[in-house]
């Protein structure tokens, strides 16, 4: 019985954040690279209300979600979201709020200091 990612995208997602972590010596890309290897039922996923709520504790960081993130509730703080899926309505009320919707391929650049796992 095979265990994890079958999807390409989610393949491809590992193994730049296991390269990335090894490169930078960082155990941020690396504990990503893991919580992405697990079957996408048990990936992280979090509501609107949730990101808000840690948008304002931690604020000027960089909210990342290994999963999913999905529209349920409002955001009224400005965020920089990171996750590896968006729905649609979560994408559209984060760029309306004047935040940032980035997807984990595209934020492996930026440096790990300033980004919070939200678990």
């Amino acid at each position: 019985m095979k265990r994890g990612p079958t999807k390409e995208r989610a393949k491809k997602t590992m193994a730049l954040l296991e390269k990335t972590g090894r490169k930078s010596k960082s155990a941020l890309w690396m504990d990503l690279a893991a919580r992405l290897a697990k079957p996408r039922r048990q990936r992280a996923s979090a509501n609107l209300w949730k990101i808000d709520k840690l948008a304002r504790i931690f604020k000027g960081k960089t909210l990342i979600v290994p999963g999913k993130v999905l529209g349920n509730g409002i955001i009224s703080e400005k965020a920089n979201v990171v996750a590896f899926e968006f729905s649609d309505s979560a994408e559209e009320k984060i760029k309306k709020a004047g935040g940032k919707a980035i997807m984990i391929e595209d934020a492996v650049s930026e440096p790990a200091k300033t980004m919070v796992i939200v678990k």
